[in-house]
């Protein structure tokens, strides 16, 4: 797709039915859009049906701002749908959460500073010190609160005020080595992403990779996911494996399993 193509993006979920796809695509042809994108799938146990499409908004005649507005006048209260509307020119603000580890987080400022992702980070939470000199070499805020089983509630909430300061959308956990509370959770609802090794819960403690490797482990891999309540439990974004072998030392393993962590967020 053309990086210039101004687009909308809209996300529906509801209950499986007949005629979903003829009238959201009704929707936008009618009005002068021309699909560039469309995903459906239906789970059958659960008989919900989600969709995600954009189309071109060149030619659209429904005003910007109208279309959430007729969409859920024409089609989404009929079909009683959740949903969201986007739109491919918004820039999403992103906090980053880190601890001592920097190869996510040297990841994640390349990418955006090199133009791969469309986004803003303006700012960056740490519960150590050691990484300030990387938000410094990208001019980004970088605050230092450290967390402690006394202080956890008094520091999320200078964390949140924060991320409302800088208005950020969405949370990125880059080895973020702490537990959010399920209140601050709520506040950034299905708008906080976490990425982790796969050797929990296996592999528990402070050197999983040692205990991987004193196993015979052969394949490592990483997941990132919501982050919910429930502890690494939210729904998976994305998964990797690579393979390792006998001949692989600790510090192979740490290596290809940082890598994968990059790769995978």
């Amino acid at each position: 797709m053309d990086p210039l193509t101004h687009s909308a993006i809209l996300l529906i979920h509801c209950p499986d039915q007949g005629g979903i796809i003829a009238g959201v695509t009704d929707f936008i042809s009618r009005n002068g859009g021309n699909i560039i994108d469309l995903d459906e799938h239906v789970d059958p146990q659960k008989k919900v049906f989600f969709m995600r499409v954009e189309w071109d908004l060149s030619n659209f005649q429904i005003d910007v701002r109208d279309i959430g507005r007729m969409f859920a006048e024409q089609l989404a209260g009929h079909y009683q749908m959740q949903w969201q509307l986007h739109f491919s020119s918004e820039v999403p603000r992103m906090a980053i959460f880190v601890s001592k580890l920097p190869h996510c987080l040297y990841d994640l400022l390349s990418r955006c500073r090199q133009s791969e992702w469309q986004a803003e980070i303006p700012l960056i939470v740490s519960n150590h010190p050691d990484l300030e000199t990387v938000a410094k070499q990208f001019d980004i805020d970088f605050h230092i609160l450290p967390v402690d089983k006394n202080s956890r509630k008094q520091q999320e909430q200078k964390q949140l005020a924060l991320l409302q300061e800088h208005n950020i959308d969405l949370v990125v956990l880059a080895r973020y080595m702490q537990v959010l509370s399920d209140d601050f959770i709520q506040h950034y609802q299905n708008r906080i992403i976490n990425i982790h090794h796969s050797f929990l819960p296996a592999f528990p403690g402070a050197r999983p990779y040692h205990s991987a490797h004193e196993r015979g482990v052969k394949i490592i891999g990483a997941t990132s996911h919501y982050v919910t309540a429930e502890l690494d439990a939210g729904p998976i974004i994305e998964q990797d494996v690579t393979h390792v072998s006998h001949k692989d030392s600790v510090e192979d393993l740490i290596r290809k399993g940082r890598d994968l962590e990059k790769i995978v967020l």
